[in-house]
């Protein structure tokens, strides 16, 4: 079935056209939801609450090529109203305390497959996670963010620089430490 065909009839209400368009983007959006997912039990949640937003808009989606794309703002949109709604609040840290001192968490985290960098970025504190996936994964500018979030440009960059430095402290402990570029 194309993309057009299960879009269609996914708008009709098909059982058939939805469990097939559910199995077909289900890896890459769960996917997305792990990112910002406190656990494996939070993106679940998050994942089948935002598919049923997407079945409920199906119908807004205007162009057929932007669909992965739309699908994916709705889950990052979703997580984070799901993380506003779990009223914890960020750690501050003083923005003007942050000082880079060298790209060496770059380096680490290139070595990293998917699986294991996943499982790392979801022990993250919330505020933290949340930055990081915007930021580094995203793409997001930290103004961007601070609009998402409702916080200041200080604090998404000080939990960007804090969400860092955690999982380079975590990756040390794992005996991660040396980079090692696949070619």
């Amino acid at each position: 079935m194309s993309i057009q065909e299960l879009l269609e009839g996914c708008k009709k209400g098909d059982r058939r056209a939805q469990r097939t368009f559910y199995e077909r983007y289900h890896h890459k959006l769960m996917g997305v939801c792990l990112r910002y997912a406190r656990s494996t039990a939070d993106a679940e949640d998050i994942f089948h609450e935002g598919f049923v937003k997407i079945f409920k808009n199906i119908s807004t989606l205007k162009v057929p090529e932007a669909l992965e794309g739309w699908m994916c703002r709705i889950m990052i949109n979703h997580a984070i109203n799901h993380y506003k709604a779990s009223a914890k609040m960020m750690a501050h840290v003083n923005v003007q305390d942050v000082h880079v001192e060298d790209d060496t968490y770059n380096k680490i985290i290139d070595s990293l497959n998917d699986s294991a960098l996943t499982e790392l970025i979801q022990l993250l504190p919330e505020g933290y996670r949340l930055v990081f996936n915007l930021y580094v994964v995203d793409g997001h500018t930290h103004p961007e963010i601070a609009e998402m979030l409702g916080i200041t440009v200080g604090t998404s960059k000080s939990q960007l620089h804090a969400a860092k430095q955690l999982l380079q402290k975590r990756l040390l402990e794992m005996g991660v430490t040396k980079y090692e570029k696949a070619i």
